[in-house]
């Protein structure tokens, strides 16, 4: 007898790395050959361990992997047929096994192509081991194997749809012809390269064009179930086994489509928002199953996406970014053995592979020589071609023929999917015995060698291109579909908690699935502005929050090119986008509705002081000239205000502001708004209405913009008061003052509060008019005076102290500042004054009583104690000292201790108190619509408060609350008690 493997020699057969292993799976596979009761098969099986060569070869595979003892052992007269005849003869026989078997039954398919899979699977194990195989006869096999496998299954699906009425078919007995089906292989399937364990990559299209019956609007339902059944037939695991894990990620977008698309839907998409990594993926892309014909219609069609002839500076600098978002080093940097992912680590397979494909994306468009989709064939033509040195290309095939030789005895081992090499030394010498080495060392030495020199060439690839990945820190490769795990890795160590949700939500972004990246040029620049970014939220005080929030305004950009683009040239503006995505969610969420705004951080003089109410109403009122229709003055007044409060919150939020300049900067825009758009509707309303001769109207500002101590969220308090003048206005539809203030009034409040597409502009609060919401909304300056005089609650008129007119004509603004000053300096019952206001507080406490030490306002010992103070002394004092008044709590609170109705220590202690709820409510508002305070924050705030940290703010806060409550007390609710005794 004569046996294949004894003529091939054994002098490179490994030693078995577990000697008793090996001696028990031979008499294992001896008994097996014995129990068949094939005498012939058992004296086959006896003279191959009688042979030297032959016992060498049976005790490397039992001695080395488990899976192949097994199969040896379950399939003992094929492995005898295997070892006498060689694997050339046995896969030729499995190959024709196939060959004759269309038109099984899906149980006796799913059978044939399991036992087929176990049987090549050992047969190319053994030429490998054996060294009678080289590496493309290796790959070559499983490829062949696995096209063959698919097809079966292919056309035992098409079959089964057809029978079920999904559609005709051209040839009921070669189903895949003509069918429409097209089953495209890519990755190592698709360049003939596929590894011992490998899933395999593909794409499932269907061609409308060729499909003959069937409901069009349906197609795409037959065609998911179809593919469906596809996978389950080819990697379901029985008793038998499994044939192939499919992997259908590489398909277009696979987050949002559905497992088969159609062709044209396909080429849409690759033409519209394919990406370089696509072309990349796509370059080994080739027809393995079902309509061939039409598979490779497709690829001709799509040929000017992967093979683009002209490419501009951006596009080649996408495409260096596939390889730079590696960090990549010549050499120098340790390379671990022990652990080391041979194909995503450095050095490894990966890196070889994008080496190769970068450069065919760059020349194969015009260089058809370098399409090759093997990767040896193509480092040879890219040598041949003069794009890269002919040592580069000799290393590079050494080292990847050298690295897919360690990838298949890894997996070899148990058949898992793995590119990790063991982590301990017992596995990592087994290994390396495996691989014909005496020890670990040698191997290491081999296996560093080659990992150095592809790491090396890799890094000089592109060494002039600025690099993606961060110094020091890691890799950042988003392309592909799969996570790379030093990526994941980077994420975490800069800051990230959920590495894995960066990760995927970055792949959408490249995916195009929000309009600011539908864009190529877009795409391209945010891959260069990755790093930069993820660097700036990383710094954040939590990452992922500011991550997710940046998430949420990139979603909302309606564009994103000229955003990248000025990011790109102003890396630092980075920072700023960064602090306030994690510090002010109320900003960024702002931001996220009107992405626009922060274009204005570009605009000259961002960063300056913000101008005075009269230079930003001379602004305003240019803008709203140029405005073609009343929309578009709404709008032009909403995009400049949020242009002018975005500025303000910038300025807030990092601290080039304080806050009491910053509550007036934001009093002064709301008050530009409201003259320049009562001015603009007096103007539209006289068109149809006339004037009212002799007369006009004021807007009387309270609360927070009568007193310039506006914040982000606050609301406008207005009273309208007009002046009567003679009789109705005297236009086409004249109208009585009354009715035309009125009005008026309801026109300006809709100016201010609609919804535009730029939003609102602000709240307005006009509870505070006379008789309240049951009143008019505009008021004539007699009847405001004598309701003031007759009819007001004491709490109207602790209203009023923080009143003054803000938009009107100048005559009528003096006359009612004038009526409001005369209403505060009256002199009043003093009893009945404190027992007023102490009643109101106690009520208003009642009704929003807090316990949380950030809801300044409301607390005990805040805001409004602080105002009800200074509002009472006001007006208990100001009939005989007018100096007194105040519209700023501020000021009202200095006036009284200078004229010393207010001790002078308790003054001040109030109004560092006041400045500390200002300050925290003014950031609060500006950043924290609901839920905690961001982590990012709290060193602001800390900084604002003065106090040396966090906790320490939180202490002093409970303290100031206390004091403040205390002088309360003192000065209103224990006076009040005694008055009520």
């Amino acid at each position: 007898m004569h046996l294949f493997f004894s003529r091939a020699g054994d002098g490179a057969l490994p030693l078995p790395a577990y000697p008793e292993r090996a001696a028990r799976g031979l008499e294992r596979w001896r008994a097996a050959a014995e129990d068949t009761g094939d005498s012939r098969l058992s004296d086959m099986a006896e003279t191959i361990v009688e042979d030297a060569s032959g016992r060498r070869l049976l005790d490397a595979v039992f001695g080395n992997s488990p899976y192949l003892t097994q199969i040896c052992v379950g399939e003992a007269g094929f492995s005898c047929g295997l070892l006498h005849d060689g694997p050339d003869a046995a896969f030729e026989r499995i190959m024709a096994d196939l060959d004759a078997k269309p038109g099984e039954d899906r149980d006796r398919l799913a059978t044939l192509l399991r036992v087929a899979k176990r049987r090549v699977a050992l047969t190319v194990a053994l030429a490998d081991i054996a060294g009678a195989w080289d590496l493309e006869r290796v790959t070559g096999a499983l490829s062949e194997f696995a096209e063959a496998a698919l097809g079966l299954a292919s056309g035992h699906v098409l079959g089964a749809a057809a029978e079920a009425g999904a559609f005709r078919l051209a040839d009921s007995k070669n189903p895949e012809k003509d069918s429409g089906l097209v089953v495209l292989g890519l990755g190592k399937l698709g360049g003939r390269e596929l590894n011992y364990s490998s899933d395999i990559d593909l794409i499932v299209l269907y061609d409308t064009e060729r499909i003959r019956g069937g409901d069009g609007d349906s197609l795409q339902g037959h065609f998911v179930r179809l593919t469906r059944a596809l996978v389950r037939l080819m990697e379901e695991r029985s008793a038998d086994g499994y044939v192939f894990r499919s992997d259908l990620r590489l398909r277009p977008d696979p987050g949002s489509t559905p497992l088969a698309i159609s062709v044209q839907a396909a080429l849409t998409y690759y033409e519209s928002i394919g990406q370089n990594w696509e072309r990349a993926a796509l370059i080994k892309a080739r027809p393995v199953a079902g309509d061939i014909e039409a598979g490779e219609d497709f690829l001709e069609r799509l040929s000017p996406f992967i093979w683009r002839k002209n490419l501009d500076f951006a596009a080649i600098r996408d495409i260096h970014s596939i390889k730079r978002q590696i960090n990549a080093a010549k050499g120098g940097a340790k390379i671990a053995v022990a652990g080391h992912n041979i194909k995503l680590g450095r050095g490894g397979i990966r890196e070889i592979e994008f080496f190769v494909q970068t450069q065919q994306l760059i020349w194969g468009g015009r260089e058809p020589s370098l399409r090759h989709p093997a990767t040896t064939q193509s480092l040879s033509s890219l040598a041949e071609s003069g794009r890269i040195a002919e040592h580069t290309a000799a290393d590079m095939i050494d080292a990847y023929r050298f690295l897919r030789r360690v990838e298949h005895r890894l997996q070899m081992i148990n058949d898992e999917q793995t590119h990790t090499l063991p982590a301990d030394g017992e596995g990592l010498k087994a290994l390396a015995v495996f691989l014909g080495y005496a020890d670990e060392g040698a191997f290491a030495r081999d296996l560093t060698a080659h990992l150095r020199r592809v790491e090396t060439h890799y890094a000089e690839l592109f060494e002039d291109a600025p690099p993606l990945s961060m110094p020091g820190t890691g890799n950042l490769v988003f392309t592909g579909v799969d996570a790379d795990p030093d990526t994941l890795k980077t994420l975490g160590r800069i800051g990230f908690d959920k590495p894995e949700t960066v990760d995927a939500v970055v792949r959408g972004w490249h995916h195009g699935r929000y309009r600011a990246t539908h864009s190529t040029r877009a795409r391209e620049l945010l891959t260069e502005l990755m790093p930069a970014l993820l660097e700036a939220l990383a710094r954040t005080a939590r990452p992922d929050d500011a991550f997710l929030v940046f998430d949420e305004f990139l979603s909302r950009l309606p564009v994103g090119v000229q955003l990248f683009s000025l990011l790109y040239s102003k890396p630092h503006l980075l920072d700023l986008l960064a602090v306030i995505m994690g510090a002010a969610p109320r900003l960024a969420r702002h931001l996220s509705r009107r992405p626009a705004v922060f274009e204005s951080v570009f605009s000259p003089g961002f960063f300056d002081a913000p101008p005075g109410t009269d230079a930003l109403a001379e602004e305003l009122s240019r803008l709203l000239g140029g405005g073609r229709d009343a929309e578009d003055i709404l709008d032009i007044s909403r995009r400049w205000a949020n242009d002018r409060r975005f500025q303000v919150g910038v300025q807030s939020l990092i601290g080039r502001l304080a806050p009491v300049p910053a509550a007036q900067a934001m009093s002064a825009i709301a008050e530009a708004a409201v003259g320049c758009l009562l001015a603009s509707e007096e103007d539209a309303f006289a068109v149809v209405h006339g004037r009212v001769k002799g007369a006009g109207m004021a807007v009387l500002a309270l609360g927070k913009l009568g007193s310039r101590e506006m914040t982000a969220a606050s609301d406008l308090d207005l009273i309208f008061v007009y002046s009567s003048g003679e009789g109705s206005s005297t236009g086409p539809k004249p109208l009585p003052a009354g009715q035309y203030f009125t009005r008026l009034s309801q026109r300006l409040i809709s100016a201010l509060t609609v919804q535009t597409a730029e939003g609102a502009l602000y709240e307005v609060d006009m509870r505070l008019r006379p008789s309240g919401n049951s009143g008019p909304l505009a008021t004539s300056l007699d009847a405001f005076v004598a309701y003031q005089r007759d009819s007001a609650w004491t709490w109207e008129h602790q209203a009023l102290t923080r009143a003054r007119t803000v938009a009107g004509p100048g005559d009528l603004r003096r006359k009612v500042d004038k009526a409001v000053r005369g209403v505060l300096t009256r002199r009043r019952d003093s009893a009945k004054l404190i027992a007023d206001v102490a009643g109101m507080r106690a009520r208003m406490d009642s009704e929003h009583h807090t316990r949380s030490p950030w809801r300044v306002k409301h607390l005990r010992g805040g805001l409004v104690d602080i105002e009800f103070i200074a509002q009472y002394l006001q007006l208990k004092h100001a009939h005989g000292h007018a100096g007194v008044l105040s519209p700023d709590t501020r000021g009202a609170l200095s006036n009284l201790a200078g004229a010393g109705f207010l001790d002078a220590a308790l003054a001040r202690d109030l109004i560092a108190a006041l400045d500390l709820w200002r300050a925290i409510q003014g950031m609060l508002q500006l950043s924290v619509e609901d839920g905690p305070i961001p982590e990012a924050l709290e060193p602001t705030l800390a900084k604002l408060g003065g106090a040396a940290d966090f906790e320490d703010l939180r202490e002093l806060m409970r303290a100031t609350a206390s004091r403040v409550h205390g002088h309360f007390r003192d000065l209103i609710e224990i006076p009040a008690q005694k008055v009520d005794r």
